[in-house]
This record gives C-alpha cells, structure tokens and sequence, in this order.
C-alpha cells in the first residue's frame, strides 16, 4: 500500500456561526487521484479551501506529508507541496498565458526545472503554445481552465487539489481535460484530490472517492465499488436502480400485451 500524503481528521470549518463542515475525515495517497463528490452546499469547495488555507478550521487537523498544517498560511502550505486549482480558474486576465505560468513557480528557485516544467505544460497543452504571448483573458472557458491546471503544475506540487475542474465546459473538452490530469498522475506523478460534480468522469479517473452530503461525508469507497451502488447511480449518475428499471420494463411488457 502507497504512503499517505494527506490526513483530514474530524475537521470543521464554519462560516459566521454556520458550520459549513461537519467531522469530515479522508485521506489521500502517494500517487492517487481521489474525488469528492456531491450536490452544490455539500461542502466540497470549503474542505479544499480548508486543506489550501483560505479558510481557516475550528476543530480537527490536517497532516501532509505527516506535518500538520491547518490554519498555516496559504502561501506557507502551498511552499510545502501543495497547489490549488480552484473553482472559476481565477487566472490574472490582463497577463499572458505565458506570464500566468510562471506565476505559479514564482517561489521555485531552480530555474533550469521551471524552464523543463514550462516545456511539460506546452507538450500537454500545446494550445497555450500557440497562445502564450495572448493575454488571458482572450482564451476560451476551455483553454482558460488549460491555463489554471497549467499554473497549478508549475509550482511542482506533491498534491494537487482541482475544483470542478469541468464547471461550463462542453463534454469534448470534458475529455480532454481530464485524459490531461490522467497523464499529469500517470507520468509526472502528482498525487490529486479532485472536488467534481460530473460523478461518471471523476469516478472513472479516480481510484478511490468520498461523497458528501450537508458538510459530513455519507459514503467512501473504491470508484469501482462506488459506481455500483444504486445511491450513486441514482442520484450522482442519473440511473435508476435494477429494481426499478426492471419493474418498469415488467409493467411496460405487461401493457403491451
């Protein structure tokens, strides 16, 4: 079994006097891709903005790499190994594709890496090659989300944390994206906790997924197992359970004679 790099334990984060998460624990391995999945409000975003240090925890802890590091500034956080991809890109519009990318390794010092990582990032998104003296605020939904994953790699992270990494994308670019993140895992190596509303997708990339209902975490599981459950197919990928399907072609056969 793979070493742990991320322990979440009985963690609650608060908005005012709202508790936004409720006890959540997880983990992650070296080397994984883990999703959380659920319904918007579930908490998915805040459990990575509590892991990144936006947002501060009242109770539990976070260890990375066997160092706890909750409640720890976002940029101290992010120089141990950790890089956020958060929802809506957030990239820096009026800056080039190119400027945009080297943000992400402003605090790398070994410049001839930055220079191969730059490279990795054109090979894997040759569209932003072809567009890096652009600003980015002239890329398509689809290239911008290129350039957010992109930024996040050039911090050369241990772990990567991506929200809803598919949020207004068409399906093609769906794929596209995430056969990207598949081989940022496979071949770079970089272990990943993706918070993703399309449940087939991220079931599909990940080995191991946690889903989350009202702040708390309601069911884990191997994505293989996950996806054979009728809670799941019911509610995260729009089936209906055996039983219902095959009542309903039952009563169907049943009309027709």
């Amino acid at each position: 079994m793979s070493e742990r790099i991320l322990e979440v334990t009985n963690l609650e984060t608060y908005y005012g006097p709202i508790m936004a998460i409720r006890g959540v624990s997880l983990e992650v391995r070296k080397g994984e891709i883990v999703s959380v999945l659920g319904a918007n409000g579930a908490g998915k975003t805040t459990l990575l903005k509590t892991v990144s240090g936006a947002l501060e925890c009242r109770k539990g802890r976070i260890y990375f790499n066997d160092r706890a590091i909750q409640n720890r500034e976002p940029d101290w956080i992010a120089r141990q190994g950790i890089s956020h991809v958060p929802e809506g890109r957030e990239i820096f519009p009026f800056l080039s594709v190119q400027d945009n990318l080297l943000l992400g390794s402003y605090r790398r010092r070994d410049r001839h890496q930055v220079d191969q990582d730059l490279e990795i990032v054109w090979e894997y998104f040759p569209v932003l090659h072809e567009r890096r003296k652009l600003k980015a605020a002239y890329l398509s939904g689809g290239q911008q989300q290129m350039l957010a994953i992109g930024r996040g790699y050039m911090s050369h992270p241990d772990l990567m944390l991506l929200d809803e990494p598919s949020l207004g994308l068409s399906p093609a670019l769906v794929d596209s994206i995430f056969s990207i993140l598949m081989r940022l895992n496979e071949e770079c190596g970089i272990t990943m906790l993706l918070v993703e509303q399309n449940a087939a997708i991220a079931l599909k990339v990940s080995q191991r997924a946690y889903v989350m209902e009202v702040g708390a975490v309601v069911m884990e599981g191997t994505s293989s197992n996950l996806v054979l459950k009728d809670d799941i197919r019911e509610f995260y990928l729009g089936e209906k359970s055996e039983g219902v399907r095959g009542a309903r072609r039952w009563k169907k056969r049943k009309t027709w004679r």
